[in-house]
């Protein structure tokens, strides 16, 4: 298996570092809806993921809330509500959105809000070692002080100054040195360190997570190419100056962007699309194969078109679910193994996923003209629902909920029922959605949505 590394700006083969893959990836800030740039991100590293566990590997899977932040400050003051509760109804929200595109839950979801012992310990010991600095009750780190500080997005200090929007503040040493603790404001939520009353930046606490619950040391860390710099490069030069290991993580790999139209689609610019409208016109499946129709690390362009495509395949993947041999004793038998081989080695090949439904296509094909000419295809059968499902996470069920948007709208409601705390009336709507197929099920991490599948 060879994968592109962005660090060393090329393939690499796969090689595990210790007896289970160890892999970050960046969660979201959790102030609104999800949009369908964040299940891009998001399928692309699921399917990342279940073809490793495919391949035979273990794996440890962590994706964090940045459950903390100016914008979700923003919005709980301009809707009267605290940050904390905003912050946790969108990360349930957001949890509920995965689970309808069928992406598998992470092993664990650390929220900064309850890293802040690690990320104050994280940040104490960059202090210690010279690598940061106080100012007025915010801590920052020194650029300068680290030789090879740009070796991920592969540029130069002085060419990322003359590129980067940077706020320069009295208090750094250098316009470039960023925060690693946030001295509060009045009104903030704020919490107590040897620096005062603050919060954690933007950056400390990836490192601080994943050096917690993966170790010093990590195989993959993903996210959006919108990340590579500054949040990306922050996280490598405060974890490897904080833990004196190199590298922090073996493989960086980022997809790339949603366009709509000629811009990225992003909160900030409000042309986005949620995942829960995308939902109410198109099925899960249609949205992961409008995804995968197009290698990870390529720039996506969204298209009513494009959608309609990726909905006509999905259906034609589930028509050929729904046959079924007609003559069991059949001497002919479909060869899966060519198309099997075919898409592992797309696969293979830094998660080549359009060559991989190539083949998981054409071999759908050749069951349909197996069924029609009488051949035995059952073998091929199962070799073509382990691939469309257990790598690809497509569901192909006819009885799909997904896309229905009565039950879209109900799952939203119970939500929105939930936040303003009238359990009894959310309650209803549960049973709405349990008459309608679709069993709602709160657990710790927040809201699992479960089709119950009719016989």
């Amino acid at each position: 298996m060879r994968l592109f590394s962005t660090l060393s700006g090329k393939k690499e083969e796969f090689a595990l570092q210790g007896d289970e893959v160890k892999m970050y990836v960046c969660g979201v800030t959790p102030y609104d809806d999800a949009h369908i740039g964040h299940a891009m991100s998001y399928i692309i590293f699921d399917v990342i993921r279940r073809y490793i566990n495919f391949s035979g590997y273990r794996l440890k899977y962590i994706q964090n809330f940045t459950d903390i932040d100016d914008k979700i400050i923003d919005r709980s003051n301009k809707r009267g509500i605290p940050a904390g509760e905003l912050a946790q109804f969108y990360s349930e929200s957001f949890l509920a959105d995965m689970d309808a595109l069928n992406i598998m839950r992470a092993d664990f979801y650390p929220k900064a809000t309850g890293e802040i012992d690690k990320i104050i310990e994280v940040v104490k010991g960059l202090v210690d070692r010279g690598y940061a600095y106080e100012a007025a009750g915010s801590v920052y780190f020194r650029v300068r002080k680290v030789a090879d500080y740009g070796k991920l997005a592969h540029r130069t200090l002085d060419s990322m100054m003359a590129g980067a929007r940077i706020e320069i503040g009295q208090d750094k040493e250098h316009p470039m040195d960023f925060t690693l603790w946030k001295a509060s404001k009045p009104g903030e939520p704020a919490w107590q360190s040897p620096w005062g009353e603050g919060r954690p930046g933007w950056h400390i606490e990836c490192s601080a997570m994943s050096l917690k619950y993966l170790g010093e040391t990590i195989d993959i860390h993903g996210g959006g190419q919108d990340l590579i710099f500054p949040h990306h490069e922050n996280e490598i030069v405060q974890s490897e100056s904080f833990t004196g290991k190199k590298p922090f993580a073996k493989y960086w790999m980022h997809n790339g962007l949603l366009q709509f139209g000629e811009d990225k689609m992003s909160k900030s610019l409000g042309n986005l699309i949620t995942i829960k409208d995308a939902l109410k016109e198109y099925s899960a499946d249609t949205i992961r194969l409008f995804v995968l129709n197009s290698h990870y690390r390529s720039p996506l362009k969204y298209s009513k078109e494009s959608f309609q495509a990726a909905d006509a395949g999905a259906e034609r993947l589930r028509r050929t679910v729904a046959r079924e041999e007609s003559n069991s004793n059949s001497k002919e038998n479909l060869d899966a193994a060519p198309y099997r081989k075919q898409f592992i080695e797309a696969m293979d090949d830094d998660f080549n996923t359009p060559q991989a439904l190539a083949a998981l296509f054409d071999l759908a094909r050749s069951i349909n003209q197996a069924a029609d000419t009488g051949t035995g295809f059952a073998q091929a059968k199962s070799v073509f629902l382990e691939l469309a499902q257990n790598v690809l996470g497509l569901s192909l069920s006819s009885a799909d909920y997904r896309g229905n948007a009565e039950i879209q709208q109900l799952i939203e409601d119970r939500q929105n029922l939930r936040k303003e705390k009238k359990w009894k009336e959310a309650d209803a709507v549960r049973e709405k959605l349990t008459a309608l197929g679709v069993a709602v099920e709160d657990t710790t991490t927040g809201v699992k949505i479960i089709p119950i599948r009719k016989k």
